[in-house]
């Protein structure tokens, strides 16, 4: 009988040192996690190519608008683009505008396209991304500032990057 007194206590203190833990580590992290610029944040596409934050959400797809414009995530392996192998031009789902090329692309097997290099140099914008507490750089095109990924170092040569992309952020234009 001692025996199984003494489980039970251990068992209650083992209960209350998790709570305190869990309790510590939320008191830590929540602010941090609160201040870190979460995806919703980024202001509205009012005004970008004339259209109002209404018709933006009209002309895109649900699922388009908070990739583009909230800094959303699509899941990994959902994407329509991920296993695209067609010759052709990758454009923002949103301006149109033109930032990779499928002679850039290949399978970073990250559940997302991936490019080595943008189109052109000018294509997109690298900008700090401090979000969920991690230290990343968001990938924005230039004409417009949509949100497309992110970019990594980890990346086949010549860059050593991985431009990691969302399908729902992309359209495709085949070669002719």
């Amino acid at each position: 009988m001692v025996a199984g007194g003494v489980y039970i206590g251990v068992m209650k203190i083992i209960r209350a040192i998790g709570l305190t833990v869990l309790v510590v580590a939320i008191l830590i992290f929540l602010p941090v996690y609160l201040a870190s610029g979460e995806p919703g944040e980024k202001k509205p596409p009012e005004g970008i190519m004339g259209l109002t934050t209404e018709q933006w959400k009209e002309k895109l797809s649900a699922l388009e608008y908070e990739v583009l414009w909230k800094k959303g995530t699509e899941a990994p392996f959902s994407g329509d683009l991920l296993y695209n192998k067609e010759k052709g031009i990758y454009v923002t789902a949103g301006c149109g505008e033109h930032v990779f090329s499928s002679e850039h692309k290949y399978d970073s097997k990250t559940g997302w396209p991936s490019f080595w290099k943008p189109i052109s140099k000018d294509a997109v914008r690298i900008v700090p991304d401090n979000s969920f507490g991690l230290k990343r750089f968001e990938v924005v095109s230039s004409k417009c500032g949509e949100h497309l990924g992110h970019v990594f170092k980890d990346g086949p040569p010549p860059t050593g990057l991985r431009y990691c992309i969302n399908s729902a952020a992309l359209d495709f234009i085949p070669s002719k």
